[in-house]
This record gives C-alpha cells, structure tokens and sequence, in this order.
C-alpha cells in the first residue's frame, strides 16, 4: 500500500498546469485587484538562448531587454553594463526564476557622467513601463565603473550589486599606474570622458572605490568575482581594495576568489565557477518585497543537511503535506534547485503529500512515509491549510504538529526541518485585520520551541497582493495555485536556504545534533504509529477487503490516491463490530469517508460507549481521507478498543459505512 501514497523520485520535473478548486473570492474584496501584467516591449524580437529578447532604440542607442515566460511578482530585473553576453549562466537562471534582463549600449562612456545622463533616463523608460522600481546591477570589467557610479548616485534604484572582475580604480586600469598593463587608447578616453588631465587623474576621487558611502549607507550587498591572477583588472588595486573600504563603512560584501584566470586573456577570463551562487544572491536580494525584508524565520540552523549533500554526496529529502505538496509545481522545482546547487550529490526526493491530510495524520504516517528507507536529511512539512478547513480543534493542531517535529528528531537527531505555512483565502482575511491566523500561531509556537526554521508564505502572499503586485483571481488563482504561484512559493524557499547556507561552509564541519527539549504537551502525538488491520479481533460484520474501492456498488464520489484498491477494513450495516487490543497514550482511526459514511460507537476499557459521526462536510462527493483520534489522553499501558456501527447516521449519507484504511496508535 505504501506505494500508492509515497512517490519518489531522482530527477525534478516540469512544471505543469494545474486548476485547482474553486476558492471563495469574498476576503479579497478589500482592495482593488490588480492583476500582474508582463510589461511589452517595441521592437525586433528574437529568440535567446530560449527566451524571447526586444532590441529597439532608445535616444539613438542599442538597447534590449529579454523577458522571463512568467514573470515574478513585481517584475524584477538584472540590469547589465559592458559585455551583456559574458558569463550569461546567472542570467539564464534568473530569467527562468521570473527576471528580466536589460542592457543599453553606453560603450566608450565608462561610467562617466554622459553615461550616466543616458543611464537615468533609460531607467526612467523601463521602470515607467512595469519593471521593479530597485533594480540588480551586474557588471562585467569595466562595467564596475558604470554600476558603482549609478549605485553611488541613485542608491535607491539599487537591490544589489553583482560584478565580475570589475574595475574600482581608473588609475589601475585603463591607467595601468599600478600592477596591472592598463590600455593606453582607452585611457585617453577615459581622460576625457571625466574631464582630467594625467596630472588632476593623480587626484581624482569618482572612483568606484572613493564612492561607497552612499551605498553603504543604504545597506546595498555586493558579490563580487574574481580572478587571483589577472594582470589586466588586478584584485589587489580594485575588488580587494574596494570591500575593505566598503567593510570599513558597515557595508557588506563577499568575494569569489577564482585561483587562475586563462593565460591567453591575462587571467581576466575564467569559466564561471558558481553561476548558482550568483544567480541565488541575486534573486536573494532582488525579488521585490513589500513592507518586511522577508518572510522566513531561521532557527537553529540547515548545516546538517548541507554537510550530508557536500561531504556524503547523498541526499534524502521528503515533503510531508497535502494536496499542494503532492501537486506538481513548488516541490518539483525545489527538488531541481537543491541538484543545481548541489549537482555533486545523488538525491532521493520523496513526495509524502496525501490530499485533505494536515498535522494530525502526519504525525500517524510520519515513520511510514517518511523514514520507510532510513534516516532523512531533509524535511519540508505544511498543514496550515488542511489543519485549518479540517477544524482541528487548536490542542490538535499542537499534537499533531509536535508530533511530527519531535517524532522526526527522535527518530534522526541530525534531521533538518522546514515548516512552511501556505496561503488560503481565510488566511489572507486575518492577516489583512492583522492577526497571526490560529493555526499559524499553533505551528509556529512548536516552530519556536524546537527551534525549526519557518516560512511564513501566507503573509508573504497576503502583503504582495496587498501592494499590487498581482492578484488572486487572475494570478494566483487557488489555495492550490496556479504555475504562478507555485514559482512564489519556490522563490521563497530558496531565498531562505540562501540565507541559512550563506556563511561558507566549514571543511571540519560536523553534524551537530539538534536538542530535544521537554513537550508543549505530553500527549502530543510523537508516538504515532499505523497499526495493522489484522490487528483488529471479534469482527463481526466487519472484515478485511484486501483491495477496497470505496465508489464500488454504485456509491460513487470520487477518491484520493491510495484510497482505493487497497485493504480496508470494512463494515457496512449497523451492529457490525470490531476489537482492538493496544498499548499507549491515544487510539484512532484513519477512514475513507464517503457519501455513505455513517456513525459509529467506540468504547476504551469497557467504558459507556461514546457516538462518533463519520460523514463530514466534503462527503457527498469525495470519499475523502480523515482521521479521528478517538481518545488521546489515556494513561500508558494496554488497553482495548471496542467499535461498533450505530443504528443512526447523518440525514445526508446514503448508508453506514466505516471504511477504515489504518488503525492508529499513538505510544
């Protein structure tokens, strides 16, 4: 049976359309919609490298800007200086992540104060026509001196700075006054271009390097890469001198040290050796976030897992949720980004989503659907949503949810754990009155007392719409979102892994065990377990279907994954009965329930027997998977179940059935 809940896989797949169910739209009714719109560019388009690419004219110059197939919120973008079309890899990236690409050819101009005339109103033009109002500066050479002069000038316009090799100082190239050779011709230029003679150029203080304190000022994070032997740019006069300056001003900025450049450039060239760093710096600090720097909470930390991907070259990740896991589109494409950045390490990605499912079966399932093949690395777990249209009660939201996170770090102390809280149209409507919704505020306190790192995406969501960067009815569509939205969700989940795996990684690093401290509630369950049908004695009326399908004998509904054509233990009529013998804490019962369910009676140690009604508000269509922790605070020790089919049931079902596909016991 296992195998029809679990799927794993090796490789990430595609991305592809899913419509989700239809999701009231009366919480949105607060604010005017606004839906995303991809901004459209005049002039020849071309294919580049897969994507479309708009050449025009702007003030008599070449320019272009090549645009991503979905657009992220608010219309990020890279904006390149010299050499547009060296060392692209990032690029590549960023435009399948949602960025666009712009260039306009200021070449000969070197920063000076006519480029930057040209530059001002070509920002002008693309932010009045949609792009994002801050921007990504990429520049290559001497394409440093056009960034950090823009930078320096309009440091609000800015999100980041990206350069590769890039000029600081003009007297080290094209002045070659230092170590470097320098280029006679284009030092006239720049002579020139700023206005100065070989003399007043002794003195002069416009450099990239002389600029920084506006940008520091404004807390603007530069990567930077570099080649340890290039005689053209020297690190030495230039990068090395420039983050020690900007360091000194409370700015930061990290240095990607390339130990030989090719021989024939200098050292200048090299193959680009961490593409996806630069790619996940720049999306890090690029993506368009309103109000809160962003929406993640890093506790503990995720070194554990990263030591395993880097050191071991293996790799087990699981995503424990439900139906928006299990759907294609933000898992696939985290599981794609984890074997970019780690394109070394043979990964096991297993899906562990069951539709309608939250915290509470979870917490039963956890060792069979997400330790079945050993220890895990890796655990991304969501039930904000299920947890909150199944109306768990809050205790249960706090037992199933402890139960996974602390079940988890008994079962592997070393485990790394992701819990994120997915949007829904309830959520979005507390948020927007500004309170934490309750199952939020649950999960997050478990969050907080384990120390798990959580993404707060309901939030994030709720303030994106709220500041207009795309809408619900049109973009996001669904609690189960559109491709759209599932490119959000991702986008989030690696700006938080870059966060927590920012620092470099220690090569002595070791695995540090997370602590386990005492329970929020000693009767959570993280002792969950499924138990066998053939467990269950004294049937009467009841018995084992080795491969139930619910919808049989004209019943219909449809059904879940995994909850058909399996065995279940059955009974159909009233008085149909069933024992179970268990030890532990609590005893429940993992149900099909459909258009016929119906109610039953349970009795622990011989006690009155207590009415249980099965059919739930989904019934009449869906035979759809639940779980009822009949009794969770029983005293340690054995104990025996007693089940029994009444002779009422819910005026909506069509019979009596109790469909059950696992008995549940919680040690």
């Amino acid at each position: 049976m296992k195998s029809n809940f679990i799927k794993r896989i090796t490789i990430a797949v595609s991305v592809v359309l899913f419509l989700g169910l239809t999701t009231p739209q009366s919480c949105f009714a607060q604010i005017e919609e606004k839906r995303l719109v991809a901004p459209v560019w005049e002039g020849k388009v071309s294919e580049w490298n897969g994507f479309n690419k708009t050449d025009f004219k702007f003030e008599n110059r070449d320019a272009y800007v090549v645009s991503p197939k979905t657009p992220a919120p608010g219309n990020p973008w890279v904006w390149r200086a010299r050499f547009p079309g060296f060392h692209a890899e990032a690029d590549l990236i960023l435009l399948a992540r949602g960025f666009h690409i712009a260039h306009i050819n200021t070449n000969g101009l070197l920063g000076s104060p006519r480029a930057m005339k040209a530059w001002n109103n070509f920002y002008q033009h693309l932010t009045t026509n949609g792009l994002a109002k801050e921007c990504v500066l990429e520049g290559v050479s001497r394409g440093g001196l056009f960034v950090y002069q823009f930078a320096s000038r309009w440091p609000e316009r800015v999100a980041c700075i990206y350069c590769d090799t890039p000029v600081g100082d003009i007297s080290s190239w094209p002045g070659g006054k230092g170590k470097g050779r320098g280029h006679a011709p284009t030092w006239q230029t720049c002579l020139s271009e700023y206005g100065l003679t070989e003399e007043t150029a002794k003195e002069f203080k416009q450099n990239p390097i002389d600029i920084l304190a506006p940008i520091a000022q404004n807390d603007i994070p530069i990567l930077h890469i570099v080649s340890m032997n290039d005689v053209i740019v020297p690190p030495s006069e230039n990068t090395f001198v420039l983050a020690k300056r900007y360091r000194e001003l409370g700015g930061t900025i990290d240095i990607i040290k390339v130990e030989k450049g090719t021989q024939k450039s200098g050292g200048h060239h090299f193959s680009h050796p961490e593409p996806i760093r630069a790619a996940d710096f720049m999306e890090r600090f690029g993506s368009t976030l309103p109000k809160s720097k962003d929406y993640f909470e890093i506790r503990g930390s995720l070194n554990n897992c990263r030591e395993k991907f880097e050191s071991q070259k293996t790799g087990r990740v699981v995503f424990l949720g439900g139906s928006i896991t299990t759907m294609n589109g933000w898992r696939d494409l985290v599981c794609n980004y984890l074997q970019q950045k780690f394109p070394k390490t043979k990964f096991e990605f297993i899906d562990a989503g069951i539709s309608s499912t939250g915290s509470v079966p979870g917490s039963f399932r956890l060792m069979r659907d997400v330790f079945a093949n050993g220890d895990v690395d890796l655990l991304f777990e969501e039930a904000a949503v299920n947890d909150l249209h199944n109306s768990r009660k809050t205790i249960e939201m706090t037992r199933g949810m402890e139960g996974i996170i602390r079940h988890a770090r008994v079962q592997n102390p070393n485990i790394d754990i992701v819990m994120m809280h997915f949007v829904d149209p309830q959520h979005v409507a507390n948020y927007r009155r500004g309170v934490t919704p309750e199952v939020i505020q649950q999960h997050e306190q478990i969050a907080e007392h384990y120390n798990v790192p959580s993404l707060h995406l309901a939030r994030e969501i709720t303030e994106r719409m709220d500041s207009k960067q795309f809408d619900w009815k049109n973009d996001f569509k669904n609690c189960h979102p559109s491709p759209f939205g599932h490119t959000v969700y991702a986008s989030s989940i690696r700006r938080m892994l870059n966060e927590a795996w920012a620092e470099p990684r220690n090569a002595n690093q070791q695995p540090v065990p997370h602590s386990l401290p005492e329970p929020i509630d000693q009767y959570s369950y993280d002792r969950g377990k499924m138990v066998s049908l053939k467990n269950a004695k004294e049937l009467t009326g009841f018995n084992i279907d080795e491969s139930c399908d619910p919808r049989a004998d004209k019943i219909g509904g449809s059904v879940r994954a995994g909850f058909h054509n399996v065995p279940m233990l059955v009974g159909t009529e009233p008085g149909d009965q069933f024992s179970l013998d268990f030890k532990g804490r609590a005893v429940g019962l993992f149900l099909a329930a459909g258009p016929d369910a119906g109610t039953i009676e349970y009795s622990i140690d011989n006690s009155e027997f207590k009415p249980l009604n099965l059919f739930t508000r989904w019934s009449r269509g869906l035979h759809i998977p639940w779980v009822h922790v009949l009794e969770s605070e029983l005293s340690e020790g054995a104990h025996q179940l007693v089940v029994r089919i009444a002779p009422t049931k819910d005026s909506r079902s069509k019979g009596h059935a109790c469909r059950i596909v696992n008995l549940l016991v919680n040690e």
